[in-house]
C-alpha cells in the first residue's frame, strides 16, 4: 500500500533516510533530524512524502518530493530520495511509490520530474530505464553547503 505520509510515519522515514546514507556511502553526511523532518513535511510543508507499507503495517520504503521550477519549463516536481528497504525489494513496493510520485506530478500539473542516481548505481539506473526515464550524462552537480 502506498500512501501520504503523516506525522507518526517521521521516525519510520528517518531512519530510512539513513539506511539510504549508509547505502550511498555517506552515512556521517545526514545532518538533519527527525524534528526538523517533521517541521519540513508537516508544518511549514516545504515537502511531501509518500510511503510504502507493507501488510504487516511495517513503513518499508518512502518518496520525499518538492515542488521546484524551471525557467524554461516552469513548476516541476523534484523527487529528492526514493528508497525501499533491501529485504523489501522486487515485491513492487518500488514501482508503486514510483508510479504515485508520476501520479502526483501529473495532478499537479508540473511540467518536468527531476531526480538524480549515482552512476554507480545500476540496479537504480535500470530501474529508471525500465520506466522510459532520460538519464543526462551532459549536466554537472553543482553545490554549496552552509553550515
Amino acid at each position: 500500500m502506498i500512501r501520504a505520509a503523516n506525522r507518526n510515519d517521521v521516525a519510520d522515514i528517518f531512519l530510512l533516510i539513513e539506511e539510504l546514507a549508509s547505502y550511498e556511502r555517506a552515512p556521517e553526511q545526514v545532518i538533519n533530524t527527525p524534528a526538523q523532518l517533521e517541521i519540513d513535511l508537516f508544518d511549514d510543508q516545504i515537502c511531501s512524502a509518500l510511503v510504502a507499507i507493507n501488510p504487516t503495517g511495517a513503513v518499508v520504503g518512502f518518496a520525499l518530493y518538492y515542488i521546484s521550477y524551471s525557467t524554461w519549463k516552469g513548476r516541476c516536481l523534484y523527487l529528492e530520495d526514493f528508497y525501499v528497504q533491501e529485504a523489501e525489494r522486487k515485491q513492487g513496493y518500488g514501482q508503486a511509490l514510483f508510479d504515485e510520485v508520476v501520479h502526483v506530478a501529473k495532478e499537479l500539473g508540473v511540467k518536468r520530474m527531476d531526480w538524480q542516481v549515482l552512476d554507480w548505481n545500476h540496479t537504480a539506473l535500470n530501474f529508471y530505464r525500465r520506466n522510459h526515464a532520460t538519464l543526462d550524462p551532459e549536466w554537472i552537480n553543482g553545490r554549496l553547503f552552509f553550515d
